[in-house]
């Protein structure tokens, strides 16, 4: 990944202003991003009729449908990874535009969720709902420090945030620690960003990564670009509970492993 010096030094001496009292007091613009559209984001297996009428993002979204603050890209009938879908959104956003990455099987629960992730986005240059505080050599998953032969040690303490899961909305929370909170590895079922940082910090996602480990890749990206990555609490139910064991996660698992090996 090339980053650009000028770049980090920008985003690293813009986060580190942003964070202090001198930059709550000379650098208002910081926090008071104005967004004029947020792009959702998606990738979905089901056609467009279906994913309106029966995906969980689908019914979730339909009563927005004519918010114009909001621009729908979803990939209907998609057979492409995701970070081909979302690195084309990012291309297509504009210098206003937040970009929200999120899965076809979640629930926006939260019925200030869009408020809230403009909020976050003032605070954050990447933004999630479940993460790590930290990051280990070799780490396999966003909460787990390692694995050994299927087996997964939780690194509980250094969790932030929280996500319902169930079928249907308003599921059963799984907590995992205090949010809002900086962090340096994220959930990739909702990433929400700036797009304007992402295309300036050349930061996006690798498409060696289908699926698995896609969302652990671009937090690393951004945290070489000198990019802010933190949690937000917005509740969502999520459908799935995960592929961890799964011979797709393991593939994904070298290829990240390979790639980072700090």
């Amino acid at each position: 990944m090339r980053v650009r010096p000028i770049a980090w030094l920008k985003n690293t001496a813009r986060n580190r202003l942003k964070d202090g009292l001198l930059g709550r007091l000379v650098a208002p613009s910081a926090r008071d991003v104005t967004f004029e559209r947020v792009r959702i984001v998606s990738a979905t297996r089901m056609d467009e009729q279906t994913f309106w009428k029966s995906s969980a993002l689908g019914q979730s979204l339909a009563i927005r449908r004519k918010d114009a603050r909001l621009v729908f890209d979803i990939a209907f009938s998609n057979k492409a990874g995701l970070p081909k879908v979302y690195n084309a959104a990012i291309t297509l956003a504009g210098p206003r535009d937040a970009l929200l990455f999120v899965h076809d099987d979640i629930w926006l629960d939260d019925p200030q969720w869009l408020d809230k992730l403009l909020v976050s986005l003032k605070r954050y240059d990447v933004v999630g709902l479940a993460g790590n505080r930290r990051r280990v050599a070799g780490q396999p998953a966003w909460l787990y420090t390692k694995e050994e032969g299927g087996r997964f040690w939780l690194d509980g303490e250094n969790l932030s945030g929280a996500v319902c899961h169930g079928k249907a909305a308003k599921g059963k929370v799984s907590y995992f620690g205090p949010s809002p909170a900086r962090c340096e590895l994220l959930d990739g079922l909702f990433i929400a960003a700036r797009g304007d940082v992402l295309k300036h910090s050349r930061v996006g996602f690798d498409d060696r990564f289908n699926f698995h480990f896609y969302d652990l890749d671009f937090c690393r990206g951004a945290r070489v670009a000198g990019l802010s990555v933190g949690t937000w609490p917005i509740m969502v139910t999520h459908q799935s509970t995960g592929a961890f064991n799964s011979p797709s996660w393991y593939e994904g698992r070298d290829k990240y492993l390979g790639k980072w090996r700090t």
